[in-house]
């Protein structure tokens, strides 16, 4: 099949969508199929290349200063008249059989989704991100975007929708009113494979600092509602009276401050440190550090950074639903370690276990591993995908 994969954000910028958009395409090159990535030039030169065995036509690109609206994220905006002509030529060229979107809201998603419905070339989405926000009145702005400009680009591409997970199934739902039919349950994927041959490269713990003291490693960047690291914070002194030498590392673009303020307030800023933004290939240095992994605390769901931890081997306690995955139930103590969401005493006793307890924090990273390498590997995702391009790529338009 010839597939054509649509994001603002892809290598080199750091981002969840960004490395499962870059390993899908891996997946599918290998499998033979012939797969386009068209993004915007953030970071790399305009233009075409050719990467691990498929087309990357990066555009130029503005990019915005922080935003409000964006929780600080710089965006890349891609809309123009030339851009607009850029696309419709190469897509042109490419004749793709299905087009599949990351990111519902961007100009270069609903440019891609405006050439596809004029083309009646099937169209996927699968949404990375809800457009919500923890100011009332931006959040509102997002509802009223979603309901007027994305929705409406669904129904005029007749796109098939993929949601990740519970929480996305309900905001698609809700959101879109695609059918029952256009609605799809996908979970993200991770490059398993990466973590059996990645190894680390430098030692984080003399790098930060750390010395030998017991590690929570929290990884994604620091933005508002979703990933605040407030209810980690909030966990700390209780923490802390467990486990004295206890260290938090924070690694990520940090967005929101409020945690960091919160720490000062409680009196445990000095056990935080924070790495910034790291390159990829940094990480396994960062897992090969950790104790335990924490920043999916919010009731959000379990994001790819998890994902990735658990199948490095490195134990993950979060706040999720045990029915966050469609058809798939999380089991406390099996697939990940639960704690209620909102119960500091909770997740502190949770973490110190971990931290003091070697055999049990060595057997619980075994079974996440194996959990996500069983239901979450890049290659069981692809699957799923396959079959969707291919049950709709020939259906009548």
């Amino acid at each position: 099949m010839r597939i054509a994969l649509v994001n603002n954000f892809f290598r080199p910028r750091a981002g969840g969508s960004a490395h499962f958009t870059e390993e899908v395409a891996k997946e599918l090159a290998r499998r033979g199929h012939e797969v386009l990535v068209v993004t915007s030039a953030a970071g790399a030169a305009p233009g075409e290349t050719r990467e691990d065995g498929y087309q990357v036509y990066r555009l130029p690109a503005l990019t915005l200063p922080p935003l409000k609206i964006a929780f600080n994220y710089t965006l890349n905006v891609t809309a123009s008249p030339q851009n607009a002509w850029r696309i419709a030529r190469r897509l042109e060229a490419f004749r793709p059989d299905v087009v599949h979107l990351h990111n519902q809201v961007f100009d270069l998603s609903l440019q891609a989704k405006a050439w596809a419905a004029l083309r009646r070339v099937p169209v996927v989405a699968t949404i990375h991100t809800a457009l919500v926000h923890s100011s009332r009145v931006l959040g509102a702005v997002l509802s009223v975007i979603d309901h007027a400009v994305v929705r409406s680009f669904f129904a005029l591409a007749d796109a098939h929708v993929v949601a990740p997970d519970v929480y996305m199934d309900r905001y698609v739902r809700a959101r879109y009113g695609r059918p029952a039919s256009h609605i799809v349950n996908i979970p993200i994927g991770v490059d398993v494979r990466r973590f059996d041959a990645d190894r680390p490269v430098f030692d984080a713990r003399a790098r930060h600092g750390l010395g030998t003291a017991p590690l929570v490693l929290s990884v994604g960047h620091v933005i508002p509602l979703i990933r605040d690291r407030l209810a980690l914070v909030a966990a700390l002194p209780r923490l802390r009276a467990l486990v004295p030498d206890v260290k938090v590392l924070v690694v990520g673009q940090v967005y929101d401050e409020r945690f960091l303020e919160r720490a000062r307030a409680l009196g445990v800023a000095d056990a935080i440190v924070l790495a910034g933004s790291v390159p990829k290939d940094d990480i396994p240095s960062y897992l090969a550090a950790a104790d335990v992994e924490a920043h999916d605390l919010e009731g959000w769901g379990l994001g790819t950074a998890s994902l990735e931890v658990m199948a490095a081997g490195v134990p993950v306690v979060a706040a999720v639903r045990t029915d966050n995955f469609p058809g798939l139930a999380l089991r406390d103590g099996e697939s990940v370690v639960l704690v209620p969401r909102g119960e500091p005493e909770a997740l502190a006793r949770a973490l110190a276990r971990m931290l003091v307890d070697p055999a049990h924090r060595a057997e619980m990273g075994r079974r996440q591993a194996a959990f996500v390498r069983r239901h979450f590997s890049i290659e069981v995702v692809t699957d799923a995908y396959v079959a969707l391009y291919e049950r709709i790529a020939g259906r009548p338009r």
